[in-house]
């Protein structure tokens, strides 16, 4: 049996959506469909976390001693508080750090680009391209640090501008996305852990 830990925000937990429709229990369900076995995931994960409060978090939660696979997503609330990159990129690294202990190998880690959330409902009146320029900015540190660090980093932050900017694409509060999003994350990480299954087996 397989075990995964997904580490994040809102987005981690499904904000409005009921617990199935989370992107880490749609994830998993996708696997077991598949044939994998999977443990239920385990989720460290609060709507309004920042890096400093996901880091903290951790260190309050008795962890396994290790995971077969840990997904990241974390960042937006840094942004939204207008929060320096700087001390994203240092707790970030600290929490990635983090993740590659637990999994054991950059192989078993996987990190999620930040949604966004300037296209949805909610940011209605706001600039729009000041809130997409600083979500590239804090991609790119993200970015920066997960390939240094050789682990996996998946870009859902184009499909957040595309086919997840619909407003059809939001939770009734017009900011977090619905269930069809998140199945579009859950492939997406899906695909890459199957690669490493079947790399296992092989």
């Amino acid at each position: 049996m397989h075990s995964t830990l997904f580490l994040g925000d809102s987005y981690t937990v499904g904000e409005g959506l009921p617990l199935a429709g989370s992107y880490p229990y749609q994830t998993i369900q996708l696997l077991r469909r598949g044939g994998y076995p999977f443990y239920a995931p385990e989720i460290i994960a609060r709507t309004g976390w920042t890096t400093d409060e996901l880091l903290a978090a951790t260190g309050q939660t008795t962890l396994l001693p290790s995971y077969s696979f840990i997904a990241l997503l974390i960042g937006v609330n840094n942004q939204y508080r207008g929060r320096d990159t700087r001390d994203y990129a240092r707790e970030f690294t600290q929490l990635l750090r983090l993740a590659l202990q637990l999994g054991g190998s950059p192989q078993r880690v996987f990190v999620l680009s930040i949604p966004d959330w300037g296209v949805s409902p909610f940011a209605a009146g706001r600039d729009r391209q000041l809130i997409a320029n600083a979500i590239d900015d804090y991609n790119a540190v993200a970015h920066t640090i997960t390939r240094k660090e050789a682990a996996t980093f998946i870009d859902i932050t184009t499909h957040s501008r595309t086919t997840g900017a619909d407003p059809a694409a939001f939770t009734a509060d017009g900011l977090h996305p619905a269930r069809a999003t998140c199945a579009y994350w859950a492939k997406e990480l899906r695909d890459h852990l199957v690669l490493h299954l079947q790399a296992d087996q092989s």
